[in-house]
């Protein structure tokens, strides 16, 4: 579904994290925009499946699996980008994620029940590391490397997706949490560097919704939903879960130039009112 039309023709969009729901939606909404988009993810089923539907609708795009923890692979396919659709113009930085082996089971430390649980002192090293890295390096390394392209160029942007968890911490996931806060600070920092250069530097703030990566945390087995399903929705004063097609106007807003033009270095939530509510 797109809320409005903008015209970004002949304009390169890379995106990476393409095979994810949110980027999923995010490339098919602006395939409609006339735009080439390049499909990173490393997940290359994901992105080629993703690809051949953009193809269908005769948009423009091409699926290339990188890693976006590897500055190689991210030079290679950069390299393979600008000669199959042009130098970039926009970088939408949608990988990351969690992980359980980052993931505590409990949501407060309680010395009396520690048996089969897992606490803060489990988490194991190498997780949290996974996660962290996925989410800020995941998100540094690709701006690297295509923001050269944007230099000296008009109408060029970077959107980086953010998260409620850089507002206030949300309870088992502290690895994915501090990650998040990161990429609201970088986005902030980025735009003050890039100032010189007229490349503006946004974030989105996702609050809930259902994706493959949380749909365990939110519904058990039988589809009820958690517990923890039941405090997100007491403090998201639209009481609902997001739809995906409800970020594409956000999304849009940023890479319109006509309408922010002079809007840089902000994290927009897209939350139903979660950021804003006390709890009382």
């Amino acid at each position: 579904m797109i809320p409005f039309e903008i015209d970004l023709k002949n304009k390169v969009v890379v995106i990476t994290g393409a095979g994810g729901i949110i980027c999923n939606a995010f490339a098919k909404a602006i395939a409609k925009t006339g735009a080439k988009i390049a499909l990173l993810d490393i997940n290359e089923e994901a992105i080629m499946q993703l690809e051949n539907e953009i193809l269908k609708e005769k948009g423009i795009a091409k699926a290339y699996k990188c890693n976006v923890l590897s500055s190689e692979s991210l030079r290679n396919i950069h390299d393979k980008i600008k000669n199959d659709l042009g130098a970039c113009d926009v970088l939408i930085n949608g990988a990351g994620g969690n992980n359980s082996k980052a993931t505590t089971d409990d949501e407060y430390y309680d010395r009396n029940n520690l048996n089969e649980i897992k606490t803060f002192y489990d988490l194991d090293e190498e997780g949290i590391r996974f996660v962290f890295d996925l989410n800020f390096m995941g998100t540094l390394l690709p701006t690297q490397i295509f923001s050269k392209d944007m230099i000296g160029k008009k109408g060029c942007s970077i959107i980086n997706i953010s998260s409620m968890n850089a507002y206030t911490p949300l309870t088992k996931i502290p690895a994915y949490s501090a990650a998040k806060a990161g990429i609201s600070n970088f986005t902030q920092w980025l735009a003050v560097y890039f100032k010189n250069e007229n490349i503006r530097c946004n974030a989105i703030a996702p609050g809930f919704f259902v994706t493959k990566q949380n749909e365990k945390m939110l519904f058990n087995q039988m589809g009820e939903p958690t517990e923890r399903t039941k405090k997100i929705l007491n403090n998201t004063p639209m009481n609902r879960f997001g739809n995906i097609d409800e970020l594409i106007g956000t999304l849009f807003y940023l890479l319109c130039e006509d309408a922010s033009s002079f809007v840089t270095g902000i994290v927009i939530p897209v939350d139903g009112g979660f950021s804003a509510y006390s709890g009382v």
